[in-house]
């Protein structure tokens, strides 16, 4: 936030496409990091963090909206550039009320609300509120993930037979529910084995093998028994799952058949794909982030 500040010192009106170009040489970023994006891919992560800064600034009235994407510094923008600060933080922008009604901070003096403010404060600084948001996000989902990898584990192989079946189908495969559970049988190893439509129409067959293991990786000889599998079955595709992970030796052997497809799901994948299609998992909030349409105020000023 300060660089951007210091960036409007001259008066000037200045846009936020022009500050992104500034800032970055003045930061020295690699086209790398200029075209770096956010975990969601629709936005350059640089690009973001000084929209958030011209935002808190504004909410500060350290600048002001000239128009669409255009601002310039205001006269207490002057006096805190006067004042030299080393940096521009939430906890500095706090001392303005119009920042804290915006940030919607009460004035709380607990030492849990001053740990909560101080912990805000350290990463206000480093990523913008939708960063810190997909860190949020990415936490709660890997605690539901390592939790629903937990439970699967433990669940029963007739319980496991039934989740691959769902969520094959819920995947697309295996044609119907009622053809995808006829066509997977368990086969007594604590695995499921069996023989899917690719599609609806079953113009082509998936092989599928799953092994709910609990504590060992699968090793090569059992992706090279399901390759063997795949052969004798004529399959083309094939679909290996597991709870565990894989042994370096078996990650390699999908690279060495020709002809076939070979797809391997670990555990961690298994419980991705899970979360996706809502297999055994139920989604409890939903936020829908807006942002300004640039395009449809362009060349409005601003009153």
């Amino acid at each position: 936030m300060l660089p951007l500040l210091q960036l409007t010192a001259d008066g000037e009106e200045h846009s936020i496409r022009e500050a992104v170009d500034a800032l970055a040489n003045q930061f020295g970023l690699s086209s790398g990091e200029r075209s770096e994006l956010l975990p969601s891919g629709k936005q350059a992560r640089f690009a973001n963090r000084i929209g958030w800064a011209s935002t808190a600034l504004r909410k500060a009235i350290l600048l002001k909206p000239t128009r669409s994407s255009h601002f310039r510094i205001t006269g207490r923008g002057r006096e805190l550039l006067a004042q030299k600060p080393g940096s521009i933080t939430d906890k500095l922008l706090r001392q303005y009320s119009e920042y804290t009604e915006y940030v919607g901070s009460s004035q709380r003096k607990s030492a849990g609300a001053q740990s909560q403010s101080e912990q805000m404060d350290t990463t206000a600084s480093n990523a913008s509120p939708l960063e810190r948001l997909t860190e949020a996000y990415s936490q709660l989902t890997q605690e539901v993930a390592d939790q629903l990898l937990a439970r699967v584990k433990s669940s029963s192989p007739e319980f496991f037979e039934r989740l691959v079946v769902e969520l094959l189908h819920k995947m697309g495969y295996g044609g119907s529910f009622r053809d995808a559970a006829q066509a997977i049988g368990r086969s007594g190893d604590g695995g499921v084995d069996g023989v899917i439509k690719e599609d609806r129409l079953g113009l082509d067959m998936i092989y599928v093998q799953a092994k709910r293991y609990t504590v060992n990786n699968v090793p090569a000889g059992d992706l090279r028994n399901f390759v063997g599998a795949l052969a004798e079955k004529n399959a083309r595709k094939g679909v290996f799952i597991t709870t565990s992970a894989f042994a370096a030796g078996a990650i390699e052997v999908p690279r060495k058949i020709e002809g076939k497809t070979l797809v391997l799901v670990d555990g961690d994948q298994l419980v991705r794909l899970m979360t996706d299609y809502s297999v055994g998992t139920v989604n409890v909030e939903t936020f829908q982030i807006p942002r300004i349409d640039d395009d449809y105020f362009e060349g409005e000023p601003i009153a």
